[in-house]
């Protein structure tokens, strides 16, 4: 009934196009609730997947990122990241799979063990499909904004344009061109779990007029309930973007 009166009050022609969420806290997760077969809780974490991509069709978000692998989680135990590489290629195994959802990479492949990175070099599109679904997996702002530079470099040098023509014409519309997420709607709300309140360079570029929304809860333990609150909250602010 609660989240009943919730979305009967929600106005959806407030509804964020783009909604990217920082999936944290399955390691603390899995400290409060321990099981062996699953130590780091990304396991647990990987089940509430595909229900958010649910709940964000039911809401009319257009396109959802979801970072699950930076470029920083590789400092991590060599144990945990190959639990987290293993994690994730299932996931990516399983969204495919279900050919519901149309599904993009969005990171750094070069980083990743070269099964993974081939996988999401080549992941099928879905024609049919009524949201876009961006994976971050090695994924780093600062990274992404350097390869978006070294594209438009590439670029000119390829046309034949000197450095100085590149850098006369080097403006944040170029930039744009060459992120990740090229042609996409910048964010409108970035949500982060586990009620740490920081980005962690999560999509530094786009993020520059975002709504940012911070749960408390878990990722594991993340619910319908949360996803709806987070869009109130989005719909209640007076968004001058900038103005």
């Amino acid at each position: 009934m609660y989240e009943w009166r919730i979305v009967s009050n929600l106005d959806f022609s407030k509804t964020p196009r783009h909604v990217g969420v920082t999936l944290d806290g399955n390691r603390r997760w899995a400290k409060q609730n321990p099981d062996p077969t699953d130590p780091y809780g990304h396991k647990r974490g990987a089940q509430k997947i595909a229900d958010l991509l649910g709940w964000c069709e039911e809401m009319k978000v257009e396109v959802v990122t979801l970072w699950m692998l930076s470029t920083d989680n590789f400092k991590r135990t060599p144990e945990e990241i190959e639990t987290l590489i293993e994690v994730i290629s299932g996931i990516v195994d399983d969204l495919s799979a279900r050919q519901r959802w149309s599904i993009k990479a969005v990171g750094a492949l070069d980083v990743l063990p070269a099964p993974l990175a081939e996988k999401l070099a080549s992941l099928p599109g879905c024609p049919d499909s009524h949201l876009q679904v961006n994976v971050a997996i090695g994924y780093g702002g600062r990274r992404e904004i350097v390869d978006a530079a070294k594209g438009f470099l590439t670029e000119a040098a390829a046309a034949g344009r000197s450095l100085a023509e590149a850098t006369a014409e080097l403006d944040a519309d170029a930039i744009a061109r060459h992120l990740y997420t090229a042609g996409q709607p910048d964010p409108d709300l970035l949500i982060r779990t586990s009620g740490e309140q920081r980005l962690g360079g999560f999509l530094l570029w786009q993020s520059a007029l975002s709504e940012f929304y911070f749960c408390e809860a878990y990722w594991p333990d993340f619910r319908r309930v949360d996803f709806l609150r987070a869009l109130r909250d989005y719909s209640l602010r007076n968004r001058r973007l900038g103005k």
